[in-house]
């Protein structure tokens, strides 16, 4: 299970960058990829007991639901 988390934490950072660095109308979905990899690597933290890993992805989740906040407008769905 950690190797899996490791390597969806990757995939779903590298596209989450990619997406906000093409700056396009669908950018904003970065942000839901970027949570998704916070969850994984938080996942792949516990796992292997690497509490700075955890902790610096308990703060980029705060930049990803910020990111999230201030993308969609006002009453929009996903």
């Amino acid at each position: 299970m950690p190797l899996l988390l490791e390597w969806l934490g990757c995939v779903t950072g590298l596209l989450g960058a990619t997406l906000l660095a093409l700056n396009n109308r669908y950018s904003g979905y970065g942000f839901m990829a970027f949570l998704a990899s916070n969850v994984c690597w938080m996942g792949y933290g516990i796992a292997m007991e690497s509490w700075g890993l955890v902790t610096m992805q308990l703060g980029f989740t705060a930049t990803s639901l910020l990111g999230l906040y201030r993308w969609f407008p006002k009453g929009a769905t996903v």
